[in-house]
């Protein structure tokens, strides 16, 4: 993100309006390397081609503030890889980490990984760190640190479901994986943001939070966000694009002061429920209008959004979601001159 783009995400975050209004997308491997012509697996494997794909992105969509910007992952994998998973890479296709716990049992003989050595972690962070000169040439600056959040990564180290059977069957088992996992989370922001001193900002993406009931998020989701949102940073991203209703009243407690939802609930419901306190980054259908939509229903559906919110003063316009696989640059464009009015 550009200086200029920066210091209006911190004012909006903090109640400004800014006219036109801001358009702002999450943007990572399901969308940035097949638009930009190349497939998964070359963007992850050559840091040329990723540092070129997100340069011609910004260079494209000027006007559009890119979350968290030039974001270096390999997919679900980057987390999961200092635990020992397995990660398996196709061609063209999102990868995927294997679970390393078989049964609740194994949780106990986890050992706490260190970010600057495990897994994909340091090939993740030393992309940021040779790159760096070049984005910041380019009038950017790297401006997050980012994770996926405590329940998604153990949702990959044991399996969805049998997170959520034993948080029912075993919760102290469960707590002892989420302390380990938040403990591992916290050094990894440190790291990042240790090496890379032009970080302001966290971001976390935990789509299990919109898993479980509001008394289960209380227990195993509240208490381990609130400790990875207690950092001294000016913008603090949450992305859960699963349903948030038995949540989201929360967030604002958490410290989060910028979500990016699903579609569950409309804009206004978000302001309105969070009383006002958080600002929302959405949310059209991502795949449905954003990425199978032509440019008039796009304009519409973005036209209808603002008619039913009135109140600009906690809304950037994004997709519910991330950038879904397959939006094409006129859609986006379609996008951007509805957001302009």
């Amino acid at each position: 993100m550009t200086d200029k783009q920066w210091t209006d995400l911190v004012a909006i975050v903090n109640g400004a309006i800014r006219q036109p209004l801001p358009v702002g997308f999450i943007i990572d491997s399901p969308w940035l390397p097949n638009w930009y012509g190349i497939n998964i697996l070359e963007y992850f494997s050559n840091d040329e081609l990723w540092l070129k794909s997100n340069l011609s992105a910004i260079e494209t969509f000027p006007d559009v503030m890119f979350l968290p910007g030039f974001w270096s992952e390999y997919g679900m994998c980057t987390e999961p890889s200092a635990f020992g998973s397995k990660c398996i890479f196709w061609k063209n296709d999102f990868p995927f980490a294997e679970k390393v716990i078989n049964t609740p049992d194994d949780i106990r003989s986890l050992k706490l990984p260190n970010p600057e050595t495990d897994g994909l972690l340091p090939f993740t962070l030393n992309r940021l760190v040779i790159t760096r000169p070049a984005i910041e040439k380019a009038g950017h600056k790297i401006r997050f640190s980012v994770s996926r959040g405590p329940l998604n990564v153990a949702s990959f180290l044991m399996g969805t479901t049998e997170l959520l059977t034993t948080m029912m069957m075993e919760p102290e088992t469960v707590h002892v994986l989420l302390r380990l996992i938040t403990d591992f989370l916290k050094s990894w922001h440190k790291l990042q943001m240790d090496t890379i001193p032009t970080i302001d900002g966290i971001m976390m993406l935990d789509d299990i939070v919109g898993f479980i009931g509001e008394q289960e998020f209380m227990e195993f989701g509240y208490p381990y966000l609130k400790e990875l949102y207690d950092v001294n940073v000016g913008v603090k991203l949450f992305h859960n694009d699963a349903d948030c209703t038995e949540s989201v009243k929360y967030y604002p407690e958490l410290g989060i002061n910028l979500f990016n939802p699903g579609t569950h609930m409309t804009v206004k419901e978000l302001i309105q429920v969070t009383e006002g306190k958080l600002t929302i980054l959405g949310n059209i259908p991502p795949r449905d209008v954003l990425a199978s939509g032509t440019p008039d229903i796009i304009k519409k559906t973005v036209q209808g959004l603002l008619a039913e919110t009135p109140d600009h003063t906690r809304l950037m316009l994004s997709c519910g979601g991330g950038m879904p696989p397959a939006v094409s640059s006129k859609n986006i464009h379609a996008f951007i001159s509805a957001a302009k009015g």
